[in-house]
């Protein structure tokens, strides 16, 4: 079933709706507020010199080593701080009333912003892997959130069909 729209030049367009698999939303939703949460965490610890790093220290799991080094900024930016703005366009992006829209440019916007989001959790791997010879535990939660995500919405968007079927 399509829905009816006006465009500015007064003519009436049909839309067609998409009926979304039903875990959809609240995997994406779920996901999303996770990582905003482990976002902010990593944000405030990246500004207040990790005092309160939840983390072990030392060895090959050392999050104040990874998150203290020069790859913990991206062009001048910390990486936390990205992370909190990438989870909290995503979010937007999952919620249910932004996945009911007929909008055509959102299912491919959706896919495209995560998999900017997926580059960047890849590149940061690499750097903890090769480059600091440390990994980040809270870190490591990001990635996999992202990774998560970016599957969620790939296969929610393959298992979304036309309302008539």
């Amino acid at each position: 079933m399509g829905s009816l729209r006006g465009d500015v030049t007064g003519q009436v367009s049909t839309t067609a709706v998409r009926v979304r698999p039903v875990w959809l939303a609240p995997v994406t939703v779920t996901l999303s507020v996770l990582g905003l949460l482990v976002s902010a965490y990593l944000s405030f610890e990246h500004f207040t010199a990790n005092s309160t790093l939840v983390c072990s220290i030392g060895g090959v799991v050392d999050c104040a080593k990874v998150t203290s080094s020069p790859w913990s900024t991206f062009m001048g930016v910390p990486v936390a701080l990205l992370g909190l703005v990438f989870f909290a366009v995503t979010l937007w992006l999952c919620l249910p009333a932004t996945w009911r829209r007929t909008d055509g440019w959102l299912d491919p916007a959706r896919l495209a912003w995560l998999t900017v989001g997926l580059g960047m959790a890849l590149y940061l791997v690499w750097a903890e892997l090769f480059r600091i010879h440390a990994i980040c535990l809270w870190c490591t939660v990001v990635h996999v959130l992202t990774f998560a995500l970016w599957v969620a919405v790939l296969f929610g968007q393959i298992l979304s069909g036309p309302a008539d079927e």
